[in-house]
């Protein structure tokens, strides 16, 4: 990084408890760890492991063939950063006021400050510092440094673990589907214990997993129950490691300073190869780096795990992954560290069977349809109109496929894991579509389906679905016969041919789009325009989400987006569209859009920016960069709006810098630079090179600064990039 950048208590807007937990969390793609008050803190909460979860039934009141028959929740685990101190009368300090807070994003410490006190209102001083190992991901590391306040005695401390039940907040009941339900088959046990050290098991009924976390003193020097004299600011430091389900894990106790080391490299590399700065204004600078900096915790890194929606933050959306991934995290990891991309992506290949006995529950004899929402790849949505029905899932993760393959020419991934879930999601998306007649011309179709927009369901036609499935039939096609010279035996063990990859091709020419004709824009479906516009200016402010107000059919009766739609097939697919139609489709759609979504900002910044229309895209951007840590939606108590981290990436690289790849596979750059900054500058990779882009007024300067020459093409003017920086003056310049 070029200077060290700190989050610190004072740039977040809320104090709220549940907010600074989830916004000074760590994690590893591993597991994470809320910032939880060590001394207040529900004993319980606090740690999540990806892809821990149990299963619970789902209760119908009138139930259909095929439904999802059970829930898979993330659970709640104990909690790491618990302490218990006591004065020498064993009175415990029970009371804890957070002083202040600090995140170093450079390196993934977090300092702590808290004033302590007792019954007797007698106060002494806690400060802690803590980091997550980000190489070797089972490990974590906390210290306390107790200081005399009005309190001057000794202090005992108890650092074992407190095994009590969670107390939920919501039950089975839940009214915010953004929620979490509580868990009752949870056992925990502990299974080994002595005087440094001590570990427990975590065990679930259903989903018969396992795990066990130890807890053990720092250089055998800080036993879990401790007498400290307060004088010299005395310390304890304790490690934790957090094991991999079902197997009995024999690791090496690693000391706080290894860990630490650990984490710093870790966001070393990372900065090094995907950093993004602003110059000129300092909070959206911090706000950035901090997305970025949560975006690869949150993110899982062994092929077996994916990204929750809110990440390893917290346990809202129930530990789920979405499409989410696919549309708007992947992109950056994509740029940057492609090997997590690929891992994300064998993520999805791993579940592919689950995908495919669910094509076949729907009647659908070749092909796969990817869970809507899941943890291990089973379809846990009870909802099908707001979830199945989004079928585009399987055209959003072909969408990412041909998008990593483009980027990395990953030719071993294509071979093993890339052609065989396009062919199958292809295989899908024919057997689900419909050739129908209009007019003279026979055209392919797809019926009662929900787009990214769910306040709009089980229409015909949905053109952003319409368009990720013509782009999931022809890579199908196009990187087919590229694994058919390469690997012709491999090709033939899939079941595929040259006359179904013609078949797909000829699909893909003849998909019919919905066009609005009185208004000359892509019409979202069949029906959208012939809907009554949603009476925005009778809905108070306090009615939104619509989605926890109204019911679903009152919602789909009208025209109203909860998020883009149309207007994100725009983004995804430039060359589909002119200059002209992409401002009228921005301009109608975006009076309709509630934002009820924390998908949404990002993509009309990044569509406004590559419109020119300033004003709009930053407005936008504000929103989206700071949106957790402003409470912008006011759940961010449940966790991180992971999604919308990748999207401020998203809003600037593919936004204000313009980025895209075209057709022919060369790297694009169209800068606007917005009024209210001096600059940005951001790190891609791209076909095995590393650029550093730095876009000023009046300028844009490249430099590769490793990799062999390539060519970049700069506000639509094509230019060699060699070592030498290239430094190209903007239009009129």
């Amino acid at each position: 990084m070029t200077k060290d950048i700190k989050l610190r208590l004072k740039d977040v807007s809320s104090s709220n408890p549940g907010n600074l937990e989830a916004v000074f969390s760590f994690g590893n793609g591993h597991f994470g760890v809320r910032a939880t008050n060590p001394i207040e803190s529900n004993a319980v909460e606090g740690t999540l492991v990806n892809g821990f979860f149990e299963y619970s039934p789902i209760t119908y009141g009138e139930a259909a063939a095929y439904y999802p028959k059970r829930n898979e929740t993330i659970v709640s685990l104990p909690n790491l950063r618990n302490i218990r101190v006591l004065d020498d009368g064993h009175g415990e300090f029970t009371h804890s006021k957070l002083v202040d807070m600090q995140l170093d994003l450079s390196n993934g410490k977090l300092v702590e400050e808290y004033e302590l006190s007792n019954d007797k209102k007698q106060t002494i001083k806690m400060n802690v510092t803590s980091a997550i190992d980000q190489r070797e991901v089972h490990f974590y590391g906390i210290e306390y440094a107790f200081e005399a306040g009005t309190y001057k005695g000794d202090i005992y401390i108890d650092k074992s673990f407190v095994l009590e039940e969670a107390k939920a907040e919501a039950g089975d009941d839940i009214d915010d589907p953004r929620k979490t339900r509580e868990l009752k088959s949870i056992k925990r046990e502990v299974v080994a214990t002595d005087d440094l050290s001590q570990t427990i098991a975590i065990s679930t009924a259903e989903s018969q997993q396992r795990i066990e976390i130890t807890v053990y003193g720092f250089n055998n020097e800080s036993p879990l129950t401790k007498k400290l004299a307060l004088v010299d600011e005395p310390k304890v430091g304790y490690g934790f490691i957090v094991g991999e389900k079902n197997e009995k894990g024999d690791f090496a106790k690693e000391d706080f300073s290894i860990i630490k080391k650990n984490s710093a490299n870790f966001w070393h590399d990372t900065w090094q190869n995907g950093e993004v700065s602003i110059a000129g204004n300092d909070e959206l600078n911090l706000a950035l780096h901090y997305n970025i900096f949560q975006l690869n915790q949150a993110t899982g890194r062994d092929g077996k795990t994916n990204i929750a929606a809110k990440g390893l933050t917290g346990p809202g959306y129930e530990g789920h992954t979405f499409w989410d991934t696919e549309m708007y995290m992947i992109p950056y990891f994509i740029y940057t560290n492609p090997e997590i991309a690929k891992k994300l992506l064998v993520y999805r290949y791993n579940t592919l069977d689950f995908a495919r006995t669910r094509a076949r529950e729907l009647g659908v004899n070749q092909g796969a349809l990817f869970a809507w929402r899941s943890i291990n790849g089973e379809e846990t949505s009870a909802y099908y109109p707001a979830s199945t029905a989004a079928y585009h899932l399987d055209g959003d993760i072909a969408y990412a496929i041909g998008n990593y393959y483009q980027v990395t020419h990953d030719m071993a991934f294509l071979k093993d894991y890339g052609f065989e879930m396009l062919l199958e999601t292809a295989r899908f998306f024919r057997e689900f579509g419909t050739w129908t007649k209009r007019g003279k011309k026979t055209v392919f179709e797809f019926h009662t389906v929900t787009g990214p927009d769910e306040y709009t369901a089980m229409v015909d036609n949905n053109y952003f679905t319409n368009r990720m499935a013509q782009n999931n039939f022809n890579l199908a096609y196009k990187l087919g016969l590229v694994l058919m010279e390469e690997d012709p035996e491999g090709f033939g063990k899939l079941g595929a041919s040259i006359e179904e990859l013609e078949a797909f091709k000829d699909i893909a020419e003849r998909i019919y789009f919905p066009f609005n004709d009185e208004y000359q824009i892509n019409a979202q479906d069949d029906t959208f325009f012939s809907k009554a516009i949603w009476p925005f200016d009778e809905t108070p402010k306090d009615k939104y989400p619509l989605l926890l107000h109204y019911h679903p059919l009152n919602i789909y009766r009208y025209q109203v987006n909860k998020q883009a739609d149309t207007v994100l097939a725009d983004l995804l697919f430039p060359e589909t569209i002119d200059d002209d139609q992409l401002r009228r489709e921005f301009d109608y759609y975006e009076k309709i859009t509630t934002h009820d979504s924390s998908l949404s900002r990002s993509i009309f910044s990044a569509l406004a920016a590559r419109m020119g229309d300033m004003k709009k895209a930053y407005s936008y951007f504000s929103d989206t960069v700071r949106m957790d840590l402003t409470d912008l939606q006011g759940n961010t108590e449940d966790g991180l709006h992971l999604a919308n981290l990748g999207g401020s990436w998203l809003s600037v690289v593919q936004g204000f810098a313009g980025m895209q790849v075209t057709s022919d596979g060369e790297l694009k750059i169209i800068p606007h630079l917005p009024i209210e900054w001096d600059g940005f500058e951001f790190r891609i990779v791209f076909n095995g090179r590393l650029l550093n882009i730095n876009i000023v007024d009046g300028k844009t300067a490249i430099k590769l600064v490793d990799g062999q020459p390539m060519n970049i093409i700069v506000d639509n003017k094509s230019y060699k990039l060699e070592k030498a920086t290239l430094e190209v003056l903007s239009k009129g310049e």
